[in-house]
C-alpha cells in the first residue's frame, strides 16, 4: 500500500497526483501543513472489505484522521462526506478533545473508545481497522476500541445521535477509497499494509 519510498498509489482528493503538501519523511508518509497542496491524500485503489495495518504520529495539539468508504466525486468537496473516520488525535492538548467519541482510535462522532489508548503526540500508534461485511472493528495500539455492524438498529442510532444524521451520503457507499487527513496539522502514516478479505 505503501513503499517507504514515494506518493505511488496515492493522490490528493480530486487531484491526479499527489501533492507537494504530501512527501515520504523517513519513510513514512507525512503532512506538511505550510507546503502548497493541501488535501487528504487517498488511494488510488478502492476497497470494500479489508484489513488495513498501520502507524500514525501526530505532533502537538494535531489532529487528522484515517477515512474509508470515500467516494470520489466532485458533488462531494470533502472525503468526510462519504468516508467514515477513525480518529487520529493528540488527546492532551488537540482542540476536538472535549468529547469522547472525538478522541484517537473513535468511530468520530459515533462510537468512543473504551479508554485513553492513544500514546502522547510525538510518538507511533498502532492501527488494526478491520471492515468486513459491514463490520467494523478497530484496534488502536491493541487496544479494541470499536466493534460495530454497519446498518444494523445500533449503527442507525449511533448515526441519529450524532453530527451525520442528515448527512444522506454518509457511509452510503460500501466500497471506496481510504483516505488519511489533512486537517492543517503535522502528522505521519508509516508501515501501511491492507489485505482485502
Amino acid at each position: 500500500m505503501f513503499d517507504g519510498k514515494t506518493t505511488h498509489g496515492w493522490h490528493v482528493y480530486l487531484k491526479p497526483t499527489a501533492e507537494p503538501a504530501w512527501g515520504v519523511v523517513g519513510g513514512a508518509l507525512q503532512l506538511n501543513p505550510k507546503a502548497p497542496g493541501q488535501g487528504d491524500l487517498v488511494t488510488d485503489g478502492e476497497y470494500e472489505n479489508f484489513e488495513l495495518n498501520l502507524e500514525w504520529k501526530i505532533s502537538p495539539g494535531g489532529n487528522s484522521g484515517i477515512i474509508f468508504g470515500v467516494h470520489e466525486d466532485s458533488a462531494f468537496a470533502a472525503t468526510y462526506e462519504t468516508g467514515i473516520e477513525m480518529q487520529v488525535l493528540d488527546n492532551k492538548e488537540a482542540e476536538d478533545n472535549k468529547k469522547a467519541t472525538h478522541l484517537a482510535g473513535a468511530l468520530y462522532d459515533m462510537v468512543a473508545p473504551p479508554k485513553d489508548a492513544a500514546k502522547p503526540a510525538g510518538e507511533w500508534n498502532r492501527v488494526k481497522l478491520r471492515k468486513q461485511n459491514g463490520h467494523l472493528t478497530f484496534f488502536l495500539n491493541n487496544i479494541k476500541t470499536v466493534d460495530v455492524q454497519m446498518g444494523s438498529p445500533a449503527w442507525k442510532a449511533l448515526i441519529e445521535s450524532s453530527k451525520f444524521k442528515t448527512w444522506k451520503n454518509f457511509g452510503a457507499y460500501p466500497k471506496g477509497h481510504i483516505a488519511l487527513q489533512d486537517h492543517g496539522h503535522q502528522v505521519a502514516f508509516r508501515a501501511l499494509t491492507i489485505e482485502q478479505l
